[in-house]
């Protein structure tokens, strides 16, 4: 996880601090400097994953740890061999498996066979992002929940409503949980319901 990211803490249920890894690292440690008996836990804000963060020593030393795990991007590989295709448009020619009934619709359609199969993997691929979209929402809201809400009311069954893609009934369930808890998840959980719940 970089410098860039966006994370989450939690005390106990209480929202402790949002934002960047250094602002929440900070907040973090003066919680645990502090001796407080509520376990603290941090997610990534988009994916829910658990952060960790090593405390040990000063502010500073905290910080500085955080720069250093910065991962850097990687450089392109420009001793790669180019292939066929048109490699300055992004294109690379790749082989295609294909029965001759498929080839010969293929070659009978608008702009030949490249074009067909450009178009129809970018119809599919549009399809599948709400569906891909939505999964991702109900996976971040359901690692959270089971991290910070598994002992609260109704917590099984607004699983299953989120699941089921059920945004009423979530809201319903996650009402009377504490708001900083309720508030996040639904949060998490509005793109797969395709809106606030």
């Amino acid at each position: 996880m970089t410098g860039s990211a966006q994370c989450i803490a939690f005390e106990g249920v209480r929202c402790i601090a949002s934002g960047s890894l250094k602002d929440v690292a900070i907040a973090v440690k003066s919680v645990v400097a502090r001796g407080e008996s509520a376990p603290v836990l941090v997610f990534d804000s988009v994916t829910s994953q658990p952060v960790e963060f090593d405390l040990r020593g000063s502010v500073d030393e905290v910080v500085a740890r955080l720069a250093d795990a910065e991962i850097a991007p990687q450089p392109a590989d420009e001793e790669a061999p180019r292939g066929r295709g048109r490699p300055k448009l992004g294109v690379v020619a790749r082989e295609v498996t294909l029965l001759p009934r498929h080839w010969e619709w293929l070659n009978g359609q608008p702009g030949g066979a490249s074009v067909a199969l450009r178009k129809l993997v970018e119809a599919a691929r549009a399809a599948g992002e709400d569906d891909g979209r939505v999964r991702r929402a109900q996976e971040s809201a359901y690692r959270f929940m089971t991290a910070l809400g598994g002992n609260l009311p109704g917590y099984e069954e607004a699983t299953r409503a989120l699941f089921a893609n059920d945004g009423a009934r979530f809201g319903d369930l996650t009402a009377q949980w504490p708001a900083d808890v309720r508030d996040h998840v639904r949060g998490l959980s509005a793109l797969a319901f395709g809106a606030s719940s």
